[in-house]
């Protein structure tokens, strides 16, 4: 069955209100972040996402927490000074994860289908995200942090494709 024409507005929105707020948290910082990633939340939970889903993007908050904090501690992100989560990561990085969960159900779905697509997606376009993220935001990254987010963003994705493979298809989308 093919998408329907409203299906694909709503997942191309999806997919250009999260570049938007991406780009927002890296160019804009923590203040435009916040405010951007605020208003692209708010109207994601209004008018795409499903009931509960605001579960995901609570519990990805808390994951960029462990995980980029983590890696943040461990010294893998020289940030310039700035308001801190926790003391921990700059906002407009912690941002990037609930913003990042908007695309799960929705623009990414169809992703979870396929758990070596899933992977390998994670493991080459998350770090790329961060390299990009980190020479337009004037962070530093020390040499271990690339593979150390490429592994993390597979395992990631490979979580999500085993919870996801059969129950999120493009065509129960617009349901």
């Amino acid at each position: 069955m093919a998408t329907q024409p409203d299906s694909l507005v709503k997942l191309l929105a999806n997919l250009a209100a999260f570049q938007a707020g991406w780009f927002a948290c890296i160019l804009g910082g923590s203040r435009v972040g916040l405010l951007v990633a605020a208003m692209i939340i708010t109207l994601h939970l209004a008018w795409l996402a499903r009931p509960g889903e605001w579960r995901w993007l609570v519990g990805f908050a808390a994951l960029g927490l462990v995980v980029d904090g983590s890696l943040t501690l461990a010294g893998g992100f020289d940030f310039a000074d700035g308001t801190r989560v926790l003391g921990v990561m700059p906002m407009w990085l912690w941002l990037l994860w609930p913003l990042f969960a908007t695309l799960i159900h929705h623009s990414l779905a169809w992703l979870w289908r396929t758990p070596w697509l899933a992977v390998l997606g994670g493991a080459t376009s998350g770090p790329l995200s961060y390299y990009g993220g980190a020479h337009l935001a004037g962070v530093e990254l020390a040499p271990w942090l690339l593979p150390a987010e490429a592994f993390a963003w597979a395992l990631i994705c490979f979580a999500l494709s085993g919870r996801f493979s059969k129950t999120l298809t493009l065509d129960n989308l617009s349901r």
